[in-house]
Parts: C-alpha cells; sequence; structure tokens
C-alpha cells in the first residue's frame, strides 16, 4: 500500500508539471528606438505535447494583438514615448511565458535633399532644395540650415529652396528640419566650394556685337538685314539698379525673327582681357553661372528671351540656352544642341512686367564635353533641370566662352524693349 501511494504521488507530480516554453522576439529589439509602426516578429516553442495555441503583444498592458499559431508578424502603431512591450504565448497546456521589451517611439521624419549632392563640388551662392516629412499628426514646422555647426538659414514650413553664400573649401553643412511634435531630424551634406572667378557688370562692358535673326531660317544678318531690326544702347540711368544698365531694341516687318547679343568673354576676341593664349584656361573650366537682372517694358508682345552660354574648343561647341518663353506658355526651355532645337523643362516662367526680374542660370561641362543644365533660379524661385545633352560641331578655329543675351520677336513683330543689368558670370 506504501508502495502504491509512493506510485500514485509521483504520477501526480509528473502530469502537474508545467510545460517548458520559449518566446523568441527577433523584431524589434530590446531597447530599441523604433518610429511609431513597428514590426513585431516572434515565435514560440514549448514542451507541452499540444503545441502552441497563440501569441499576443501587451503594450502599457494593454492587449493591442492576438494570432493563433507559433508565430507572429505584423505592424503595430504605437504611440510616441517610452513603452513597456510584452510578447507572449499560451499553450494547450495551459501554460504561458513572456518576453518583455523596452521600446522608445519617435517620431518618423525624412529630410529629402535634392540639391546640392552630398560629396559635390558647388559654387558659391549654393542651391539648396529639400522637404521633410513627418508622422507628427500636426506636420513639420520649420526646416533650417546649418554651416560648419552655425544656422545660416531657416524657413516655416516643410520645404526649402535657397541660395546661400558659401566659403571656399571644405563645408560641412546640415539640413535639418524641426515638426509641432517637439521632434527634429538632419540630413548631413559635404561640400566642396569653388567660388571660380567673376565678371561684373557686364551690360556696361565694351565688344558687345549683334546680329538679327530673320525667320523662319533664322540665320545670323549682319549688320543689317531687311525685315527685322534692332540697337544696344549702354549707360542707361532709368530704369536701372546700379545706374550703368543696357537697354536692348527689337522691331521690323517680319514676324516671330529675333535678335542675338553676345560678348566674347575668354578667349579669341575676349574683351575681359583673357585671350588664353596658351589655351590653358578654358579646357580647364567645367562649372559656369549667369547671372542679371532683366526688366521687360513690353512683355505681352515679347516671344521669349534668352540666356545663353557657349563654350568652344577643338571642334566641339556647347550651347547652354536657356529661354523664357512667354508666348505660348510661359515656360522655361533649354537647347538641343545636336537635333538644334528648344525642349519644354516643365518648369514654369513667370517674370515681372515693368519691374526687376533677377535670373540665375546654373550649368555644367561634364564627361566627354556633355551640357549639364543645373538649375535656373528666377526671383528666387529655383527650377532644377538636371538634364544632359550632347555636344555639337563647329568650326576648328572657334576658341573660348561667350554669353548671349537674345530677344524674340512675336506674331506681329511688335516693336519691344529691354535692359539688363549687374549683370555677371561665374566661371570654374
Amino acid at each position: 500500500m506504501k508502495c502504491f501511494t509512493q506510485a500514485f504521488s509521483i504520477l501526480t507530480l509528473a502530469m502537474a508539471a508545467p510545460a517548458f516554453a520559449t518566446v523568441v522576439v527577433t523584431s524589434p529589439s530590446n531597447g530599441q528606438t523604433v518610429t511609431s509602426k513597428v514590426q513585431f516578429v516572434a515565435n514560440a516553442t514549448t514542451t507541452c505535447s499540444s503545441g502552441v495555441a497563440s501569441i499576443g503583444i501587451y503594450v502599457d498592458n494593454t492587449l493591442y494583438f492576438h494570432s493563433n499559431g507559433v508565430t507572429l508578424g505584423t505592424t503595430l502603431t504605437l504611440p510616441l514615448g517610452a513603452h513597456y512591450v510584452v510578447v507572449q504565448e499560451w499553450d494547450f497546456c495551459g501554460g504561458a511565458t513572456s518576453t518583455a521589451l523596452n521600446l522608445t517611439v519617435v517620431n518618423q521624419t525624412v529630410v529629402s535633399v535634392a540639391s546640392p549632392a552630398n560629396g559635390s563640388t558647388v559654387g558659391s551662392p549654393a542651391n539648396f532644395v529639400a522637404t521633410a516629412t513627418s508622422s507628427c499628426s500636426t506636420g513639420v514646422a520649420a526646416m533650417g540650415i546649418y554651416v560648419n555647426n552655425q544656422l545660416a538659414y531657416v524657413t516655416h514650413g516643410s520645404s526649402l529652396n535657397t541660395q546661400l553664400a558659401l566659403a571656399n573649401g571644405s563645408q560641412n553643412t546640415v539640413v535639418q528640419e524641426w515638426d509641432n511634435c517637439g521632434g527634429s531630424a538632419t540630413t548631413p551634406i559635404q561640400l566642396n566650394v569653388s567660388s571660380g572667378k567673376t565678371l561684373y557688370n557686364l551690360q556696361s562692358s565694351w565688344g558687345w556685337k549683334s546680329s538679327g535673326q530673320l525667320a523662319p531660317f533664322y540665320s545670323d544678318c549682319v549688320p543689317f538685314c531687311s525685315g527685322v531690326t534692332w540697337s544696344m544702347w549702354q549707360a542707361i540711368a532709368n530704369p536701372s539698379l546700379s545706374g550703368n544698365a543696357a537697354v536692348f531694341n527689337l522691331g521690323g516687318t517680319t514676324p516671330y525673327s529675333d535678335v542675338l547679343f553676345y560678348n566674347q568673354l575668354i578667349g579669341d576676341s575676349s574683351t575681359q582681357g583673357l585671350p588664353d593664349n596658351d589655351q590653358a584656361l578654358v579646357p580647364s573650366l567645367h562649372n559656369f553661372t549667369y547671372d542679371a537682372y532683366f526688366y521687360l517694358s513690353d512683355a505681352p508682345h515679347t516671344q521669349a528671351v534668352e540666356f545663353d552660354i557657349n563654350w568652344f574648343m577643338n571642334s566641339v561647341g556647347i550651347t547652354w540656352g536657356t529661354e523664357c518663353r512667354l508666348e505660348g506658355g510661359n515656360q522655361w526651355d533649354v537647347w538641343d544642341n545636336v537635333h538644334g532645337k528648344w525642349v519644354p523643362t516643365g518648369f514654369a516662367c513667370n517674370p515681372l512686367a515693368n519691374a526687376w526680374n533677377h535670373v540665375t542660370v546654373t550649368a555644367q561641362r561634364g564627361p566627354n564635353n556633355s551640357v549639364i543644365y543645373k538649375s535656373i533660379t528666377l526671383n528666387g524661385v529655383t527650377a532644377n533641370i538636371n538634364q544632359t545633352y550632347a555636344p555639337f560641331s563647329v568650326p576648328s578655329d572657334w576658341y573660348g566662352i561667350t554669353v548671349n543675351y537674345q530677344m524674340d520677336g512675336d506674331k506681329n513683330q511688335t516693336a519691344i524693349t529691354s535692359y539688363l543689368d549687374n549683370f555677371s558670370f561665374t566661371y570654374q
């Protein structure tokens, strides 16, 4: 009888012993800082002969999720702040086992910088374009730019588009956002700044040349051609920003005819004392900035105005042609060198009439003399073109860099007048 009692006691203890179980959480990890949408991945094992019944997730002692089976995979949206999370399994033998996690939930914020690229070489001023998104329910409050740990620019809202002056050399910049929930995020941009050299007040420089371009073939005709007339005068005090503007006129009788005004800055026939006789300067240059103020007296009758840069060497020609098309869509177009045609960019061009407009064109000569249109800024609004074209062929004796200003006539070839002032050209 005693042996039977002992055997019964041993059997009873064996039947009452709990099953051994584990809960392994592979995502997230304990102590992790996460964004509001948290992915949970876990699995459970047990010595219970009938297996695991289900797995659940408690957040701050509240059951957030429950599923049948031995595995769990789900994404939960958690409030901001610190949370105590428990992933628990229940088996068919009546047992339960859990694994605890401490998590901190912060805003999901992304700062996307479209320009300039990290590690790039830029001129000054550099064009910064960025946007920010945040999981904060009330959105992004402001964005700013730090240069070498000093706040250099700040603006309200979730987008940023500005020109920022930078010193030459290596510069550590950071684009930062601040949201309305007290959070912030940053994107660092390391830059090498090479401002290059700048030629100033080109509207008052000597050496401007011009030619008419008679529609529909637009071959240059100088000094006169029937159907189109033009003129240029310097030292204009009114309207003027500097007191020394230049005025440009176009007229004639042949509809849609144009006039091209150009100045040979570097190389052959240089007006700036830069003949580059040893041909060392022109091939070394890759980045260019055309910066000017223009005033349209007859905007309703102006078909278009152009702001162009030209580079010539070894029978290779590059024209960075940028056209503000007023008639037919108010849009920026760029010039396709190979096919000889204007290509719409999709970016609007809406200059002020009878007022000064500030235009900045940045261009780059890329690998294999590729024609890279970087950006066009009009009155503080930047269009990031970022389009690349092939160069074209020119006579072998063409050598140097020139700038153009062009006016295009409308369907009636109505006489029009415009002005340029504070015209500068930067090369590097």
